[in-house]
């Protein structure tokens, strides 16, 4: 994601990738760095900054394109700034065979990047860095809604997954600092909110509260002003029924329920160290989708060593028949540091292609099967702006859905419009809509209310 505005004295392009977490972290150096005007042209600013990702093989490689494309576009005597975790986990690699980049920092050091840059020198503070309603950001993308974290770092022991190696053990945020960033944004417009952290269901475990999610949404609701809210990032070992009821009761967060399962079968979520068993999970999921206008989401790894034919064929039996209303399917890459680097059960990379392909066409279908079952209903949504479709079809979201990734509504009509009194539907604002359509995989709706 790009971030733009005006041009003055002194400009900064800043580039975001991976998750949205990044995102928020890319939202607080460009609040220390609030004497530069945000640009969208690389090719004339004075500061470029990457917020890298360094998840898997993919998101590596789409980092370091991105610095060196910026570095072949920069003009002289601009500073080149590469911050995240990409450049956490391979500090000592990058400043070795990338001598372009003028300022390297990790993780650590988001609050500091104003210092760095105005002495144009690289740190790494060991210690991960953990936001805090003192923290002012420029919230991008957005008028009305924005993403909340929780805490940094991850007490989970996935056998894929290298991030706990590079952001530590759990770090939850107090929930008051929580509750005072979510005031002050609420005083500045936004009433919208996406709460996220690498493990959400973990919240506030690692200062006691085994019941962290249930408290924040307790406190969340008493502040006046929020409209609606979601929570990403859910862990099967850490939530409970308890919390999905909780959930399903309020009436500011949403039924929207995001749980990356990443297979469904006894041997295999074992091998991936994931937690409790099948008869736990399905339990989670079923009760997940029991609750009214549920919106379940979920995410795969295909090919992980030690899965055989059998246990990826239950799987895809599995992601039929529960129908998710949105999933997402990752080719197993090899992490190093890693539990399943060290494996001696490895699936060759044909194989786990043609793996993903088939969970990712049973994805597909489902994920239309969810879009159809739309058509006819009334519900409520934002409408952002203008579509890029076309200037007469305006953007919208189900308020239930989480921004950017989980689809788009076309408006098409207005019932409110009258000549004799027009209405004119503002952007930010909720309205309800009646769907009358599927075209390809975008709904079209008409505004009623």
């Amino acid at each position: 994601m790009k971030f733009t505005t005006q041009n003055p004295e002194k400009s900064l392009h800043l580039v975001s990738l991976g998750c949205t977490k990044n995102l928020v972290d890319s939202e607080i150096m460009l609040g220390k760095l609030k004497e530069y005007k945000i640009s969208d042209d690389a090719t004339n600013a004075d500061v470029l900054i990457v917020n890298t990702c360094g998840f898997i093989d993919s998101a590596k490689e789409e980092s370091i394109n991105t610095i060196l494309d910026l570095h072949d576009q920069r003009k002289e005597e601009s500073v080149l700034v590469v911050a995240g975790c990409l450049t956490q986990r391979y500090q000592e690699e990058l400043q070795k065979e990338i001598p372009e980049v003028d300022i390297f920092t990790g993780v650590g050091d988001y609050d500091k990047i104003d210092e760095l840059v105005n002495e144009k020198r690289s740190a790494f503070t060991n210690q991960v860095f953990l936001a805090s309603d003192t923290n002012e950001r420029v919230i991008t993308g957005s008028s009305y809604h924005a993403y909340v974290k929780l805490s940094e770092g991850c007490n989970q022991s996935c056998s894929f997954c290298a991030i706990p190696s590079f952001k530590g053990k759990l770090h939850s945020r107090t929930l008051q600092s929580l509750v005072k960033e979510v005031s002050s944004l609420v005083a500045k417009g936004y009433t919208d909110f996406t709460f996220i952290s690498q493990d959400s269901s973990s919240f506030l475990r690692d200062l006691g509260h085994k019941d962290g999610l249930e408290q924040l949404i307790s406190e969340v609701e008493k502040v006046a002003g929020i409209k609606t809210a979601r929570i990403l990032y859910l862990y099967p070992s850490t939530t409970t029924l308890a919390l999905i009821d909780k959930i399903a009761d309020s009436k500011i967060f949403q039924n929207y329920f995001d749980m990356p399962l990443q297979h469904i079968t006894p041997s295999m979520l074992k091998i991936m160290k994931r937690g409790k068993g099948v008869e736990k999970l399905i339990e989670l999921m079923d009760h997940m989708k029991s609750k009214p206008n549920s919106f379940v989401r979920t995410t795969f790894i295909a090919g992980h060593p030690g899965e055989t034919q059998e246990d990826h064929d239950a799987l895809c039996k599995y992601i039929e028949e529960y129908k998710f209303d949105r999933a997402n399917v990752f080719s197993y890459s090899t992490e190093e540091g890693t539990a399943a680097a060290k494996s001696d059960m490895l699936i060759d990379q044909e194989t786990i292609d043609n793996r993903a392909e088939e969970i990712g066409e049973i994805i597909a279908k489902t994920t239309q099967e969810s879009l159809e079952a739309e058509i006819g209903k009334t519900f409520e949504v934002y409408i952002d702006g203008e579509s890029d479709e076309h200037e007469f079809l305006l953007s919208a979201r189900k308020t239930t859905w989480a921004p950017d990734i989980d689809g788009e509504i076309y408006i098409n009509d207005n019932e409110l419009y009258d000549e004799n009194n027009p209405e004119q539907l503002a952007f930010g604002k909720i309205y309800t809509v009646r769907v009358t359509e599927l075209s390809g995989d975008k709904l079209l709706a008409t505004v009623i209310k």
